[in-house]
């Protein structure tokens, strides 16, 4: 019998899953479908597939699943990044008659069932996190007896495996150890929309572990031309971001359907889409803060078309599914070209054309910077996390307060250093294994280059005259790349560019808000005890600090961008300007405190007494109070500043300032300062000021951080 003859039953099986489905009758197999398929099923092989976001890859593993099981397969395991994927997943496979359930971090209550009906053979995917392989219970418990009845083992978005990779998670890299685990007769499979060659060649490497000397050959990697002839691309340069919100304010409307507007930061994604809303448009913000639930029903609201636009972080990406989708506005780029591609490929996935327009910042450099060095381990925290381990399980908040290093960044360098082998997470905590642990410089070294040359290339990209698509096909190696015939290079600016003066001026007055709540601190931190520190519990309600203000936060499109400078890196100490003092006097203009306060007080600034000494004169000059000059300060060796966590800082600080020589008066005192970050040398400092007489401490800052 022929090739193709053996093939022919097979393709006739994996052709009807295809159609259930997709729901059409007349769908055929895109190029590489069935080959990948036939992979998995008849040769039981590893694959990588690098396609085009729409090509079709969900399809290659859900129908795989339907025919290994028809072959008495056990269940697949989907690794699967995002929730919002996983649920688009799951509704996908009921479509082709798919049995899938998740374990994830929102569904706790379901994981009894989902683990009973597992062990019932009642569930044909099982998409889990990258995360989840390492929780204790269900690493020592449920994943041995996975493995040894596992059907197909699917890496979702796998160009988070590679450290080369846009978006490389250290979860991921855990794959290679799952894999190795693995019988070698299940199949694997892996899919990405966004991978240059460095990144495949990385990715068919871990795949293929265990596998034999020559570990990358023995994994098929099906790879098409990544153009997506839906998009019209474009980059509109404007001066600043009071132009680039004008232009949205302007031509929002104008453009198709509904769709997606990327920003950088949290805090322009909320005060972008506050903007837009008080100027009559349906738009939703979408971030890493905002709350599961509301992010589910704007996903809705999106797909529906009930709304024109969410303004996204990076939080709405991998695996969000609309079609439809009609437009992706940047307000600021991305750091690569790679992962600029896999946010615009979001759009026109079944539409003729979908409009991509990139309007770039002067500030995005600087954002890039911090992102990129936020996400290295850094070898000094590294050694101090493992010389404060041992063979006894310790928890995250209490080697915390051992540590000097915050939860997020401490959480992540426990990530690298457990798929090192150097930490283990177990019930009760983190422990040592024991295994030796060299910091990989050079490697951390050449990651750190291949960023910059990253970020080098999306201002070429922003700058070439070239066509657009083809640039960012060749920085993903696709060799099929030619010139689109569509985007503004290729056909001429096909966008409109002038900016209404109304619109302008709407946008100027929102950026000039002011005012941003500071939120009191309401008890100690766990662990002080451990620094000499005799605090501990709730903070006295006599104690306490009041909700304060600051003028804005370091991060907002509007006087985050003045207050960036100001506190830049070398910047001289110098009085508070004029403007910047009128901007604090709205703030507290606007405040609405129950009682004005009787008195103003600064905080003792090593780094800007000139600044904090000018602001706290102004406010009181103009505000017609008495200026008590600036708390006292026992320990002014002791470093200003944002840096470690909250147990290290209230160490710092907490017995600190004095009241003493101040002449402090019964009523509410407010207390100035520079800028706010983990707010506990304005909690010490506003303790003092209680105990001193004060009835109520309201905290003034200029920026707040975060």
């Amino acid at each position: 019998m022929t090739s193709a003859a053996a093939s022919a039953p097979i393709r006739a099986a994996a052709l009807d899953g295809l159609r259930d489905l997709v729901g059409r009758d007349d769908v055929d197999f895109h190029d590489g479908q069935f080959e990948a398929i036939e992979a998995l099923v008849e040769g039981r092989r590893r694959a990588l597939v690098v396609q085009r976001t729409g090509w079709g890859k969900s399809a290659v593993y859900f129908v795989s699943t339907l025919l290994l099981r028809r072959q008495g397969a056990g269940p697949t395991v989907l690794v699967s990044p995002l929730l919002a994927l996983m649920r688009d997943q799951i509704a996908a496979a009921e479509r082709a008659g798919v049995r899938a359930v998740a374990i994830n971090s929102t569904n706790a209550h379901e994981w009894g069932d989902v683990l009973a009906q597992l062990d019932r053979d009642e569930v044909d995917v099982l998409l889990v996190s990258p995360e989840r392989l390492n929780n204790p219970t269900f690493r020592e418990e449920q994943l041995p007896t996975l493995i040894q009845r596992l059907g197909l083992l699917v890496v979702d978005e796998a160009h988070c495996i590679s450290d080369w990779g846009h978006d490389f998670r250290p979860d991921y890299r855990r794959l290679r150890d799952l894999i190795t685990q693995m019988p070698a007769s299940v199949p694997v499979l892996a899919t990405t929309a966004t991978a240059n060659s460095r990144v495949v060649a990385d990715v068919a490497e871990q795949l293929g572990a265990g596998s034999g000397a020559d570990a990358a050959s023995t994994v098929l990697t099906i790879r098409g031309p990544l153009a997506r002839a839906s998009l019209r691309l474009g980059v509109l340069r404007l001066p600043n971001s009071t132009q680039r919100l004008a232009w949205l304010l302007s031509h929002l409307n104008d453009l198709p359907g509904a769709g997606i507007i990327y920003t950088l930061t949290v805090a322009a994604a909320v005060d972008t889409a506050r903007l837009l809303r008080e100027h009559g448009h349906e738009v939703r913000d979408y971030t890493g803060q905002t709350d599961t639930d509301e992010r589910t029903e704007s996903e809705r609201m999106l797909k529906n078309n009930e709304i024109k636009a969410l303004i996204a972080t990076s939080a709405l990406g991998m695996g969000f599914d609309k079609p439809d989708l009609g437009f992706v506005i940047h307000l600021g780029a991305p750091s690569s070209p790679v992962a600029y591609y896999q946010q615009v490929g979001r759009a026109g996935r079944a539409s003729e054309s979908a409009d991509v327009l990139l309007l770039p910042g002067t500030e995005d450099r600087d954002i890039w910077h911090y992102f990129a060095t936020a996400s290295m381990p850094d070898r000094d925290r590294a050694e101090r996390v493992l010389h404060a381990l041992s063979d006894q399980p310790i928890s995250t908040p209490a080697l915390e307060a051992r540590v000097d290093i915050r939860r997020t960044p401490l959480e992540l360098l426990l990530k690298v250093l457990d798929v090192d082998g150097a930490v283990r997470r177990v019930q009760g905590g983190w422990v040592s294994t024991g295994a030796p642990w060299v910091y990989d410089a050079e490697r951390y070294e050449r990651i750190a280059a291949e960023r910059v040359a990253e970020q080098q290339h999306m201002i070429e990209y922003e700058q070439t005259d070239g066509c657009r698509m083809e640039y960012l096909q060749r920085t993903l190696d696709d060799d099929t790349a030619v010139p689109c015939g569509r985007c503004d290079n290729c056909v001429g600016v096909w966008f409109p560019t002038a900016v209404g003066e109304a619109d302008a001026a709407s946008a100027s007055s929102s950026l000039d808000r002011v005012g941003v709540p500071i939120e009191p601190r309401k008890a100690w931190p766990t662990g002080a005890d451990r620094l000499d520190v005799p605090l501990k519990g709730r903070i006295a309600p006599g104690e306490q600090a009041a909700e304060g203000r600051a003028l804005a936060r370091l991060t907002d499109l509007g006087w985050g961008g003045a207050l960036r400078d100001l506190f830049a890196a070398g910047a001289p100490d110098a009085p508070v300007s004029p403007q910047m003092l009128q901007a604090c006097v709205r703030v507290l203009a606007e405040w609405g405190w129950a009682e004005r306060p009787v008195a103003v007080i600064a905080m003792p600034s090593q780094s800007r007494p000139q600044l904090v000494d000018t602001l706290a004169r102004g406010i009181a000059e103009i505000g017609r109070l008495p200026y008590l000059g600036a708390l006292g300060d026992r320990t002014p060796h002791r470093a200003d500043g944002p840096g470690g966590n909250s147990v290290f800082r209230l160490a710092s600080v907490w017995d600190r300032f004095a009241a003493d020589q101040l002449d402090v008066p019964p009523g509410p005192i407010l207390l100035v300062d520079d800028q706010a970050d983990s707010r506990w040398t304005l909690t010490a400092a506003a303790r003092v000021l209680r105990k001193a007489g004060a009835s109520e401490v309201l905290p003034f800052v200029l920026a707040l951080r975060g």
